[in-house]
């Protein structure tokens, strides 16, 4: 099934989301049929534990950024409700929902922006989400979604980096902050430490014992897709042994309550008229910052380099994004949206790979993904029962969730353009891959272009950590158009070749003399 489809403008009101439903719904009974088999079940393990981490550490960090306003039990709540409703009725299931850093930033500041102006956060919160919500709805019933078409690899390589690097710098930040606080003695912060280098060397190591000579075919892609999960109980095994030693352990709810004192319902009329209709402004930014964040991600898993069969539905996700974030803004729960880590790890942990030869260098290729809804739909009915198992819960080490965030966070950078470009700046010419981008393109173009990269990047960190984090959406968007504008100054054939889905194709756009190495 083609992307492209998907993102084609129908000129219709309804007409993407009704093509949308059209193109899924013949594949509805092989997307539970498809998830029968081991390798679905030892992704959902290791999903469910990745989306157990999430909640606790994004909770955790609403409930810093609003003083408790919201937190990890509001989390828990709409991870495990708004992932069920997703994994049954969106367009591209292999996408997991979740809490991410931009929207907890948000939220922060909104919560700040309350308090400045002298207006309780939680009905202004719910109004801002349901403006926000009624955004996602009118774009899901517009096409808008078919603006994706215009987006590509330069802005989704940027933003899985950034996704990346937040993952591995929060993981990284945690371990040093158990060193550093008076609260911890040092063999508390030793035995964090290695849990969690611990939990993400066995977890990348049995990751890569498929392509291993060792043990039969069979056991090795057992290790390969329990990796994680296996990581997680030995690292916590591990932790039990040493009950003497203090650790960080997470900060679950004793009951399932709201995190402050009050109803789970809002009252939407405790402030004045004029802040309703003033929440429509910062709506407009949160309802751009979750179109965004949604449809790149989106983009991102349906990417050609998966080899996806059964398409996408980016507009059917956006609305079922949409109604969770009207819905879970009655009830102040947290927004949430296709988390990229999380996603991207799905859809590798269900790919099926193959070691080739290439010039002397061996490439783990795709060749097909085990595309499901039953893993999504079972993470997430685990993390509903996980609301009745919160004592099983505290058990799990955060050192133990840290090392899972670094395992994410550096998986995800697998396979990414951007960063293996970064790779080459440390790399000797001499042993440079040969690849479609060393023979095609100039040194000084693939510098430039990634220095470019890397300046949006640390442009975009600067922005989301500052007080004008708000405008972090504005400025992901703006990405596009600056692409565009830089394609003046680079050679054409070598900019196509870099922005490409398929680099393979801009190649045979290429002088003869040109290709002849290919």
């Amino acid at each position: 099934m083609s992307q492209d489809l998907a993102l084609k403008p129908t000129g219709r009101i309804f007409g993407g989301l009704v093509g949308d439903l059209k193109r899924k719904a013949p594949f509805y009974l092989s997307d539970f049929r498809d998830g029968l088999s081991s390798k679905v079940a030892g992704t959902t393990l290791f999903l469910y534990f990745a989306v157990l981490a999430n909640a606790i550490a994004f909770g955790a960090l609403t409930g810093v950024l609003t003083d408790g306003q919201i937190g990890i039990s509001e989390m828990f709540v709409v991870t495990a409700v708004g992932g069920v409703v997703y994994a049954l009725f969106s367009g591209q299931p292999l996408t997991i929902l979740g809490g991410t850093g931009p929207i907890t930033i948000f939220t922060g500041i909104l919560y700040a922006a309350c308090l400045q102006w002298d207006l309780p956060f939680l009905p202004v919160y719910a109004w801002v989400g349901i403006w926000a919500g009624l955004i996602l709805l009118i774009c899901a019933v517009t096409d808008a979604s078919c603006l994706m078409r215009f987006f590509t690899r330069f802005t989704d390589e940027i933003f899985v980096v950034l996704i990346s690097v937040i993952f591995i710098s929060e993981a990284l930040k945690d371990v040093h902050e158990t060193f550093a606080s008076p609260e911890f003695p040092l063999d508390s912060a030793l035995l964090t430490l290695i849990l969690s280098l611990g939990t993400f060397m066995i977890a990348r190591g049995l990751r890569r014992a498929v392509n291993t000579p060792f043990l039969t075919r069979r056991f090795r892609e057992f290790l390969s897709d329990f990796g994680p999960s296996l990581s997680i109980v030995l690292m916590t095994m591990l932790a039990l042994s040493f009950p003497e030693v203090k650790l960080e352990m997470p900060m679950v709810p004793p009951e399932l309550a709201p995190t402050a004192e009050r109803s789970w319902l809002v009252d939407l009329f405790s402030v004045p008229t004029w802040a309703i209709a003033a929440s429509v402004l910062p709506g407009i930014m949160a309802g751009i910052l979750l179109f965004l964040d949604q449809n790149i991600t989106t983009r991102l898993v349906n990417s050609k380099d998966y080899m996806l069969k059964k398409g996408g539905g980016y507009h059917l996700d956006i609305a079922v994004v949409g109604l969770l974030v009207v819905v879970g803004s009655l009830f102040a729960l947290p927004w949430i949206v296709a988390a990229t880590v999380h996603s991207i790890n799905h859809v590798k942990s269900l790919s099926e790979t193959e070691i080739v030869e290439a010039e002397g260098e061996r490439l783990e290729l795709i060749i097909g993904v085990r595309e499901n809804r039953l893993s999504n739909l079972v993470i997430h009915v685990l993390m509903g029962a996980s609301l009745f198992l919160l004592d099983m819960i505290r058990v799990i080490p955060m050192a133990v969730l840290y090392g899972l965030f670094l395992y994410m966070g550096i998986t995800s950078l697998t396979g990414n353009r951007f960063y293996e470009r970064l790779m080459l700046w440390i790399t000797d010419p001499r042993l440079y891959p040969d690849n479609h981008f060393t023979r095609f393109v100039s040194r000084r173009t693939l510098n430039v272009f990634t220095a470019i990269q890397l300046l949006c990047l640390v442009a975009l960190w600067v922005l989301k950590s500052s007080k004008l984090g708000i405008l972090f959406p504005l400025m992901l968007a703006g990405l596009v158009p600056f692409r565009m504008f830089l394609r003046r100054f680079f050679p054409g054939p070598e900019f196509a070749l870099l922005v490409a889905e398929d680099p393979g194709e801009v190649v045979k756009r290429f002088p003869p003399e040109r290709r002849l190495a290919d």
